[in-house]
C-alpha cells in the first residue's frame, strides 16, 4: 500500500511534509482535501480528527507535523530503519486516532492548525 498524504494546498505545515516526502523520494498518493475543516470527511475517517497534514502509511496514521517529519526520516531516510520504523510509532498513532477533535459551529478557520 502506498503512503497517503492528506493536505490542503496553502498550509505551511503541509508544505513542510511535502518537501520532506520529495527530498526523501518517497512515493505517495496525493490526497488534497477541502479547506474548511468540517468538510474533511476523508481526514476524519482515517485519523479521527479534521486537521492536516495527515499521513497514512499502511496501518500507521500520524497527524502531528513534527511526528510525521521525524517518522519519514526514520522510515525512509538514508539512515532510517525501514519498515521496522512503523512499529515504534504504532502506539502513539493509535492514541491519536482514539481522541477525535470535532469542529464546532464556531470553527470558522479553514486552516491546517492555526
Amino acid at each position: 500500500m502506498m503512503l497517503k498524504f492528506y493536505h490542503v494546498g496553502w498550509c505551511p505545515e503541509c508544505t513542510a511534509v511535502r518537501e520532506k516526502l520529495d527530498a526523501l523520494k518517497v512515493p505517495y498518493e496525493d490526497v488534497p482535501v477541502p479547506d474548511v475543516r468540517m468538510f474533511r470527511k476523508q481526514v476524519h475517517a482515517v485519523s479521527g480528527q479534521y486537521y492536516v497534514p495527515v499521513i497514512q502509511d499502511g496501518d500507521l496514521v500520524l497527524t502531528e507535523t513534527a511526528d510525521i517529519l521525524t517518522y519519514l526520516e526514520e522510515r525512509y531516510g538514508q539512515e532510517g530503519a525501514g519498515p521496522e520504523a512503523s512499529g515504534k510509532w504504532s502506539e502513539k498513532a493509535t492514541k491519536l486516532k482514539g481522541t477525535p477533535a470535532l469542529p464546532d459551529e464556531n470553527d470558522e478557520y479553514p486552516s491546517c492548525r492555526i
